[in-house]
């Protein structure tokens, strides 16, 4: 949907283009952007692997494993439905954990390790759990205390100050967690309302 939704506006601005003359300007501004773009990724580059540093040394600090372990009585409440030794769980902290570093890029993998695990969990593979919206809802919000990411961008794209942003991202991501989980504990009340008004 996204591919199709960004390939209709460049057709439209391309139809645009042409039908007032400009197609010279497409061409330059397509080539300029290309060249933008491979800047940004080499400048990203050092950015990254700087972070990636700190990562590895947070995560063989033992740093990560202190995380891990606030996070447990939490994620405790957030997943009744996940045995607490399951795979999943521990997939589930991970991802938390790599958010909360501002990791999407480590985040990733297992959020979707988790969802394979959780899966392995539903008695209705044809729709998806309460703990697997709430994993959901949770990865989306993503609250983070250090964007690590937007910070690499920030300073490759030239920012004076890139972790000025630090405080602001804080609240905004602590407010869409927050939304997030009060969302889903409305909505699963809601369904065990339902499914004991369907009881005979």
């Amino acid at each position: 949907m996204v591919n199709l939704l960004w390939g209709g506006m460049i057709l439209s601005a391309i139809i645009v283009a042409g039908l007032n003359g400009n197609m010279g300007g497409v061409t330059q501004t397509i080539f300029s952007s290309a060249e933008k773009a491979v800047g940004l990724a080499f400048g990203l580059i050092s950015v990254m692997t700087f972070w990636l540093g700190i990562m590895k040394i947070i995560e063989k600090s033992g740093f990560i494993d202190l995380i891990i372990f606030f996070l447990k009585p939490l994620t405790y409440w957030l997943f009744p439905g996940v045995p607490r030794n399951h795979q999943a769980m521990n997939l589930m902290l991970m991802n938390m954990s790599a958010n909360l570093l501002g990791m999407g890029n480590a985040a990733t993998p297992f959020g979707l390790k988790a969802m394979e695990e959780l899966q392995k969990l539903n008695q209705n593979p044809d729709t998806a759990t309460d703990d697997m919206c709430t994993f959901l809802a949770i990865n989306t919000a993503s609250l983070t205390l250090i964007p690590t990411t937007i910070i690499a961008i920030r300073t490759a794209a030239g920012a004076q100050n890139p972790t000025d942003i630090l405080g602001t991202t804080l609240i905004a991501t602590f407010c869409s967690t927050c939304t997030a989980v009060l969302c889903d504990r409305i909505y699963r009340r809601l369904n065990l309302r339902k499914a004991n008004l369907k009881k005979p």
